[in-house]
């Protein structure tokens, strides 16, 4: 082969070894890039499941993401009303016998709930029944008289579940007018099922 014929070789080898390597070096720019941006998306999705995680977390300790999910609930479903059959009691007058004839309807947050105390009925009766064995017809007639019996009744019908409601009316009765106020710790607030005591019928003899 000639000088000249070698030399013509050469050049032409030339060109495609160079675009061999600037094929190569976009081909390496390109994956790297590939690899960061899935680093990238990786990285976003694991940000985005820690945070709905957190989020998840705070609302079962009772956070304000709970608060806000009880209260959806609370404006969404309306709630349930558990009808009790009728009482009819001798009431603790001395000079004569006096009776009441009450309905009760107790209001409840939750269905599933109203459905649990339908299990403790007989406990939540003798509860009121005790209740209103105490009670005179003077004490009744009275509308601060029935706004008692009412709060009693809600403390009755919840104690069987566990739940222990804070009697107010105990301190102003343990405390004497004489003896300095002592200041009780405030219990945490329980969450009540029961929200009202609605009396459906009312007529004492």
């Amino acid at each position: 082969m000639s000088a000249a014929a070698a030399s013509g070789a050469e050049v032409a080898a030339a060109p495609a070894k160079g675009k061999k390597k600037l094929i190569i070096i976009i081909a390496a720019v390109l994956l790297l890039a590939g690899l960061g941006g899935g680093g990238a998306l990786f990285m976003m999705k694991k940000k985005a499941a820690e945070a709905a995680a957190a989020a998840e977390a705070e609302g079962e300790d009772g956070s304000p993401a709970a608060h806000k999910k009880a209260a959806h609930k609370e404006a969404g479903a309306p709630p349930a009303f558990l009808p009790l059959e009728p009482f009819v009691v001798n009431l603790a007058d001395k000079e004569t016998d006096r009776y009441a004839q009450i309905g009760i309807t107790l209001e409840i947050d939750d269905p599933k709930t109203a459905e649990q105390l339908k299990a403790y009925m007989p406990a939540i009766r003798n509860g009121v029944l005790m209740v209103l064995a105490h009670k005179t017809s003077a004490e009744l007639l009275e509308r601060k008289g029935k706004e008692a019996l009412a709060a009693e009744i809600m403390r009755e019908t919840v104690r069987p579940l566990g739940i222990e409601l804070e009697e107010p009316e105990a301190e102003a009765a343990d405390e004497d007018e004489d003896k300095p106020k002592k200041k009780r710790k405030k219990k945490a607030p329980v969450d009540n099922p029961v929200k009202h005591v609605h009396f459906s019928n009312f007529i004492i003899q």
